[in-house]
């Protein structure tokens, strides 16, 4: 047994009870199912042809029997409809839960090749699918093999020769079911990637809405979604196609055999070897066999999109986290923060240039340090080392004198605060996002935080103060407001490593102030390195790093480096000569 089929059999593990349960109900249902053309061939052959005086009695009897039957029946299937699929449901819950977790676990690396929509297909619509198949599928394949193997048994009974000619079709629906099987799983795997693609495309578009709208390139982006749409209905037509031809094709088979037993039947009644009772309750049978006929072709339906949408979702769970905790990873506490690279070197993936080579820098403890450089030197990237969003190439990077391959990822990033120039905030109340930094911070701590970031009193002007919802990624804010809101989110989390990333340099000069005013306040005793391409704003920095493509050029304080007249200088007088 493959790893993928023992990994899809272990959801049934926590539900085996409710699973036995539901299997129970469709060895009934089954029962009752072949037991009921039964009383029917008992009443015509032994109760109408008999000539007994309490014929009336016996008739009553086998209805009430009957009636019985149906009753059963009927409760185990209202049983296998609700429990069955309230089983699926939890399954279905259940993987969404484990896959969403991975998506936690996952590195910045893997984010950086996926689409958002297809992400999302896979935690939604794959997953649906799987529920039914986690469902219907072991009661279809019980009911159809018990159906199948009692009505065959009983129409040998009836008439062997009728029932050898009844199963000289079934090889030959079996080979066309298989032929169409195999067109329909090729089809549904498109269907899956190309409703991701849709997925994908709405959800770049509603993102970028306002961009869409300020360059009036709506058209464009209806053009992009036909196209998009456009192949999923060619998909779905190769996959539609496919199952008209299985369906319509046993039906067709069903039918044909049916005509051929009605046939050879009535010769069979006309030479004496067959009575009518016998043909009718044959010709019942063969309702009863071609049931599990069906009951495969919708259990290969759901196989194939069950089974389309588990091999989407497995390979997203296969994928391992680029970054993990070492096996003897440790916790840190009363960290002091200073950082330290040691000929460090980085690539984004095997086969691509190398962004950063060499580094060697010492960071000392609550000292404040700014990158600067042209775009594209590694800047970012060097920040994105220290909390392990990536790791190095090359080389180490120590916190404290502590390799931090061997600090836990947990605990590492809690002690590392980042502010970056494009804020998220997440739907909810301002008091929501604040709390973000530190989810069990009281309302009092929360204000004391806000008063902090320069936003209390922006945020008391807000209809509802702190419990104001702000949309969907705080657009009912500014820039400035989000930004703050940001800084106070780091201020609750109260870290000892402080990284901005270009945090003020999309803001107006009033808003501008009010966050360089609070970011100030916020690396007091902090290590703290910034990122900024306004040369203005590090002036006050304790040193000043100079990234090249070739590596560090140069650092030291503002005025140092201006006085040696280097690239700093140089980049400094351009942004003041321009």
């Amino acid at each position: 047994m493959s790893s993928r089929t023992r990994k899809f059999f272990s959801y049934y593990r926590p539900y085996m009870g409710l699973f036995f349960a539901d299997l129970f109900c469709a060895l009934i249902l089954s029962a009752t199912t072949l037991a009921l053309p039964l009383c029917v061939r008992y009443i015509t052959k032994n109760v109408l042809e008999s000539t007994s005086p309490d014929r009336l009695q016996q008739i009553y009897a086998a209805g009430g029997l009957m009636l019985g039957l149906i009753l059963v029946h009927t409760l185990c299937n209202m049983f296998v409809a609700y429990q069955g699929h309230l089983m699926g449901a939890r399954m279905e819950a259940d993987m969404r839960n484990e896959l969403f977790g991975h998506y936690q676990k996952l590195s910045f690396s893997f984010y950086d090749e996926q689409k958002t929509g297809q992400l999302m297909t896979r935690l939604t619509n794959d997953s649906f699918d799987l529920s039914e198949l986690f469902h219907h599928g072991p009661e279809d394949v019980v009911i159809s093999l018990l159906n199948f193997a009692g009505a065959f048994i009983i129409l040998v009974n009836i008439n062997v020769q009728l029932a050898l000619i009844v199963l000289l079709f079934m090889p030959i629906m079996a080979i066309y079911a298989f032929y169409f099987n195999k067109k329909m799983k090729h089809a549904m795997r498109r269907s899956k990637d190309r409703i991701g693609d849709i997925n994908a495309q709405v959800e770049d578009a509603l993102a970028g809405i306002r961009a869409i709208k300020s360059f009036t390139n709506e058209e464009v982006e209806n053009a992009k979604f036909l196209y998009a749409n456009n192949r999923l209905v060619a998909s779905r037509q190769d996959s539609i196609k496919s199952e008209v031809l299985f369906y319509e094709g046993l039906v067709a088979f069903t039918q044909l055999m049916t005509l051929v037993v009605i046939i050879f039947g009535g010769v069979a009644i006309v030479n004496g070897a067959l009575d009518l009772a016998d043909l009718l309750v044959f010709l019942l049978y063969i309702g009863i066999l071609i049931e599990p006929i069906k009951r495969f072709g919708n259990f290969t339906r759901l196989y194939q999109e069950g089974m389309a949408g588990f091999a989407r979702f497995m390979e997203v769970l296969e994928v391992e986290p680029d970054i993990q905790d070492a096996a003897d990873a440790l916790d840190i506490r009363h960290v002091q923060g200073a950082i330290e690279f040691r000929d460090v070197d980085f690539r984004y993936r095997e086969g691509n240039g190398y962004v950063l080579q060499n580094i060697n820098l010492n960071i000392q403890v609550g000292e404040y340090v700014a990158l600067v450089g042209s775009s594209g030197v590694g800047k970012t990237t060097i920040c994105s080392l220290i909390p392990r969003f990536y790791e190095a190439t090359d080389g180490q990077i120590l916190l404290d004198g502590t390799n931090i391959s061997q600090i836990r990822l947990h605990s590492l990033r809690k002690n590392v605060g980042i502010v970056q120039q494009d804020v998220y905030l997440f739907a909810g109340t301002v008091a929501e996002n604040i709390r973000y930094g530190k989810l069990d911070a009281s309302e009092a701590e929360i204000i004391v935080a806000a008063k902090k970031a320069n936003a209390h009193d922006f945020i008391m002007a807000l209809p509802n103060g702190y419990h104001t919802d702000i949309g969907e990624r705080g657009v009912k804010l500014s820039g400035g407001q989000k930004q703050r809101l940001s800084i106070a989110r780091v201020f609750l989390k109260d870290p000892p490593i402080l990284i901005f990333d270009e945090a003020t340099s999309s803001l107006d000069n009033e808003s501008e102030k009010a966050v360089q005013d609070s970011l100030e306040r916020l690396t007091h005793n902090r290590t703290t390195l910034v990122i900024a391409h306004r040369l203005s704003t590090v002036r006050k920095a304790q040193r000043i790093i100079v990234l090249t493509y070739a590596g560090i050029d140069e650092q030291g304080t503002h005025e140092e480096l201006m006085a040696g007249g280097g690239t700093y200088a140089h980049l400094y007088n351009m942004q003041f000569t321009i």
